[in-house]
């Protein structure tokens, strides 16, 4: 259990890591806008940012399984029903 829950934690933070990074690339554009906006935006483009690339790892490493360490990990969790 707690390995699992280890692997679970790993899992989400380098997508919120690496939506964290595009985010700070996007900004280093060059891209000037006002400060209320810019809060604003950088939040929707990590959440954004943050899924899209949990997503698009998750349907490769379905195909090619050794893609999951782009998640921190190659290991998935196994969660199993309480009792079992």
């Amino acid at each position: 259990m707690t390995h699992d829950y280890l692997i679970s934690l790993i899992r989400t933070a380098v997508p919120a890591a690496v939506g964290a990074l595009l985010a700070w690339l996007a900004s280093t554009a060059g891209i000037v806008i006002d400060g209320d906006s810019s809060t604003a935006l950088t939040v929707g483009v990590v959440a954004l940012a943050m899924a899209g690339y949990y997503a698009l790892v998750r349907v490769a490493e379905a195909r090619w399984p050794w893609l999951g360490v782009l998640l921190g990990t190659p290991a998935a969790p196994k969660y199993e029903a309480p009792g079992r």
